[in-house]
């Protein structure tokens, strides 16, 4: 079960780090991936570390200031956002998956494991 949290309301400019955490298990063997939603628009991909390897993919709309960095420790995964801007405002998902493959890790039909979904709401 994922557990998405740390959202909330930032001014322009600023920053802000959500986290995904796991319970009863681990990331270790998924690829985790972060997606975004904003009213009236599809959901888009924001960044992705892949299964294998730990290769990172980001969105070309938040190249450069976001990261995902991981602590395996906590079974969590983040994702550090900056520079923000207002329209990095929408409802944020972390999802996993076991047997996403590279060409695919975009796409949000192929996670199979999604957390609820955290409000970002930026702020000008």
């Amino acid at each position: 079960q994922l557990q998405a949290s740390g959202g909330g309301l930032v001014q322009a400019g600023g920053s802000l780090r959500l986290s995904c955490a796991v319970s009863g298990g681990t990331f270790s063997g998924y690829a985790v991936g972060w997606f975004r939603q904003a009213p009236g628009k599809e959901r888009e991909f924001v960044g992705a570390r892949a299964r294998s390897g730990g290769h990172l993919y980001y969105g070309d709309s938040v190249k450069g200031r976001f990261a995902i960095p991981r602590d395996n420790a906590k079974n969590t995964v983040y994702l550090q956002m900056s520079s923000l801007k207002p329209e990095d405002t929408a409802v944020y998902y972390c999802a996993s998956s076991r047997t996403v493959i590279t060409s695919q890790i975009r796409n949000p039909g192929a996670y199979a494991y999604w957390g609820q979904g955290t409000q970002v709401t930026v702020s000008s």
